[in-house]
């Protein structure tokens, strides 16, 4: 299946930010008390920084095992359950054609993805020259490969860890 939104990077946009409130608001009726919090998260989620256009949402829970309670509610949202990209850390979604959302479901009780996506964000968010320097790794990256396969993701991992390192000695 060809989805474009994964093969082009756009200038941040501050609808982005529009369109994750009104999502919020929609995933917070399906999962009431049981969200913990709910965060935009991955590039939209930082102002300034180009972005390939899907909204990256995640929903903190307690417990994993509660995770496939919302499997159903969420389907009849539009979300598919993307059950290959999900692991011990997370329930991965996506929702839209082409994609618009990406959804993630992280649990207290397992894994540090959460505790990840919240810290790379906020370092981000405060050094713009990072900023500027991750911006310029994703654009060479799509250049090198524009498909924009799971190359792109796993290309990054090298640039994330480092700053994750970094972000966490500042804390």
């Amino acid at each position: 299946m060809s989805d474009t939104s994964h093969t082009q990077l756009l200038p941040y946009q501050a609808s982005w930010k529009e369109k994750f409130q009104t999502e919020k608001e929609k995933l917070q009726n399906i999962f009431g008390d049981r969200a913990l919090k709910i965060e935009h998260i991955g590039s939209t989620s930082i102002e300034g920084l180009t972005s390939k256009p899907i909204i990256d949402i995640a929903v903190l829970i307690a417990k994993r095992e509660d995770s496939d309670k919302f499997v159903e509610s969420l389907s009849q949202f539009g979300y598919w359950y993307d059950k290959p990209n999900s692991s011990g850390e997370r329930h991965f979604f996506r929702k839209g054609k082409p994609t618009e959302f990406h959804l993630s479901i992280a649990y207290t009780d397992g894994g540090g993805f959460w505790e990840r996506q919240i810290l790379f964000r906020d370092y981000l968010r405060g050094h713009p020259e990072t900023l500027v320097e991750y911006a310029a790794l994703k654009e060479n990256l799509l250049k090198n490969d524009p498909t924009g396969n799971d190359s792109y993701i796993r290309s990054k991992t090298d640039f994330v860890q480092r700053i994750l390192v970094i972000a966490r000695e500042k804390t």
